[in-house]
């Protein structure tokens, strides 16, 4: 005896289930679990890497589909992929209290990772540990936003933490080439960029090593492409500068 399959029903396991109601009608798509935040902090911009498939469902669980005219009634469109993106960016994420306190507990940890490893106490230069960062971020009640990417939560961690404890960005090792003739008039005007400068060598251009704030790079690098017409350069000799020793882990 064969076994018949209602063509509107779809079953799929270990999934993730957005879901959204409009129109009055609730409609759900099938995700990837680790790929929805991806998509929504812009790490991942492929929509087949997110969705198990394609389709709109009124109930994935049950693998029903949902009919055609609701969605173009719903969304002016029965364009799947366009319906796919806006139950993403605007659905909620289904997802079990437990699951949910472990997604958060290990978002945590990633934020304190990318802030020890680009941050230093700036009396000593030398980085904090993983705990110790963690422990900063619950003395500031930090709370871990589902929503954003753990990198974009770190730089905001970076700026509250600045207000409890001794913490900067490690700053980046640069050389910097200025052409001859006009290597005065530029060393004025890149000079409010530089944190340290280390060295300064003079023969036909001049080279500056320096320290300089991450954030400045991009702003410094532009400067000197336009001022000198691609004559200048800057070169990173180091990603962070920091004193190595014991403490570092």
């Amino acid at each position: 005896m064969s076994i018949f399959t209602p063509t509107n029903q779809i079953r799929l396991t270990n999934v993730a289930v957005v879901r959204m109601k409009k129109g009055g009608k609730r409609f759900e798509i099938a995700c990837y679990k680790n790929k929805v935040v991806s998509w929504r902090s812009g790490a991942e911009k492929d929509l087949d890497e997110v969705l198990q498939t394609n389709s709109v469902f009124v109930n994935v669980s049950k693998g029903q589909v949902a009919k055609k005219e609701d969605l173009c009634k719903a969304f002016g469109t029965d364009d799947l992929n366009e319906i796919c993106k806006q139950i993403l960016a605007k659905g909620d994420l289904q997802v079990s209290d437990k699951e949910r306190q472990s997604q958060l507990e290990t978002t945590f940890r990633d934020i304190a990772t990318i802030v020890a490893e680009k941050c230093v106490n700036p009396d000593t230069k030398r980085p904090y540990t993983v705990s110790l960062i963690e422990r900063g971020m619950k003395d500031i009640h930090y709370s871990v936003k589902a929503n954003k990417s753990s990198k974009q939560q770190a730089l905001e961690v970076i700026r509250q933490l600045k207000e409890t404890m001794q913490i900067q960005r490690a700053h980046m090792k640069l050389r910097i080439l200025l052409p001859g003739k006009e290597a005065k008039r530029l060393k004025e005007k890149v000079k409010p960029l530089l944190q340290v400068v280390e060295s300064e060598d003079f023969e036909e251009n001049l080279e500056i090593v320096c320290l300089v704030d991450p954030g400045c790079y991009r702003e410094l690098g532009e400067m000197i492409r336009c001022e000198t017409k691609g004559k200048g350069s800057v070169e990173v000799i180091s990603l962070k500068d920091v004193e190595e020793g014991d403490e570092k882990l």
